[in-house]
């Protein structure tokens, strides 16, 4: 559905107070606060399974963050440089962030710790560029996981004692910049309480980007370029999706990233088609979810596409839903707590 061209950037904003950004993850996982917008009912995270019904499918994204904020620095020089790994492009190269990008050119040099190196094979823009790594076995997946520290988001000041804890516990496919966060309170515990409840839980990828936390730099939500993720929906999560409407139950899905992979792929009648591409799905209010009926997401940065998605599945009460929540306590981003969603048709 086109956006509606009356759409603003206020349209997606709320103050959020700094004390309200959640700096660390809290213990155990599952602890999390989690808001029923359904009655506004203050829950734990571990009673997700009590609120769903036998026969719904949970739908997760299976990937895992890769460990690639790099520090090097220049070898003409020796000034300072941070790397941070986004996608591979196929062919050898990898897309990067690079700061300070400004004096930064193609063919400039930079050396890590670890013998590793990266030569820029474009000049950077908007501190975006194309880097070849030379590094030791040839391999750099694996020299990322043993040089590289994962990229927190920018608001969260410090670090984490437990890089596990920036990464979920069903993880298995390294591919993001940034953890698809509302799974980061799924315990074995609530897995293992689904599994009882009689609930199916399928796995879909979308490689999230860094992009995902970037406000909307257009005061119109139209004239918005949308960030392109990776996504790869297989058969079996297309089967799963297909079997649940055949028993009539519901879709549930696990953040926001879960959200735009499954309506990219909508084909009709509830249903998916499995494939794998890449997707600039900005859903914005007025958007008809095709998939998705039940959505558990954090609360977001202002301004934010993944506000708009929430106002999409929630309508104009997306503002008291959230102001509801700084009342009561609720943390904030992508250590905070959560909220349980009835998608608005």
């Amino acid at each position: 559905m086109p956006i509606d061209p009356a759409l603003t950037r206020s349209d997606l904003w709320y103050d959020l107070p700094e004390a309200a950004i959640a700096q660390s993850p809290v213990e155990p996982r599952d602890s999390a606060r989690l808001l029923d917008t359904r009655d506004d009912t203050d829950r734990a995270f571990a009673d997700l399974p009590s609120l769903l019904a036998p026969g719904d499918l949970v739908v997760v994204n299976r990937t895992r963050v890769r460990p690639a904020r790099l520090g090097g620095r220049r070898v003409d020089t020796g000034g300072a440089v941070e790397v941070l790994v986004l996608v591979p492009l196929g062919d050898g190269t990898w897309e990067v962030l690079v700061r300070p990008a400004r004096r930064l050119r193609r063919g400039v040099v930079i050396g890590f710790d670890g013998d590793g190196a990266a030569e820029l094979l474009t000049d950077p823009v908007d501190g975006r560029a194309v880097v070849r790594f030379d590094v030791p076995g040839g391999d750099p997946e694996a020299w990322f996981r043993a040089v590289g520290s994962l990229p927190l988001p920018p608001y969260i000041r410090g670090s984490i004692d437990d890089p596990e804890r920036y990464q979920t516990v069903f993880g298995d496919r390294v591919g993001s910049a940034a953890a698809p966060t509302a799974a980061l309170h799924v315990t074995h515990q609530v897995l293992g309480g689904l599994a009882s409840r009689g609930v199916e839980v399928a796995k879909l990828e979308l490689d999230v980007g860094l992009g995902t936390f970037r406000p909307v730099a257009t005061e119109r939500l139209v004239d918005h370029t949308m960030h392109a993720e990776a996504y790869r929906v297989d058969d079996d999560v297309a089967s799963a999706v297909a079997a649940c409407r055949r028993r009539g139950s519901r879709v549930v899905a696990i953040g926001t990233t879960v959200t735009r992979t499954l309506e990219s792929v909508a084909c009709g009648d509830g249903l998916v088609e499995a494939g794998s591409g890449t997707t600039d799905l900005f859903i914005t209010p007025g958007h008809r979810f095709g998939v998705v009926d039940l959505l558990v997401t954090n609360f977001h940065v202002p301004g934010s596409t993944l506000v708009a998605l929430v106002a999409a599945a929630l309508g104009p009460r997306w503002r008291d839903t959230y102001a509801t929540a700084l009342e009561r306590g609720y943390r904030f981003l992508s250590f905070g707590d959560a909220m349980f969603v009835e998608v608005r048709r």
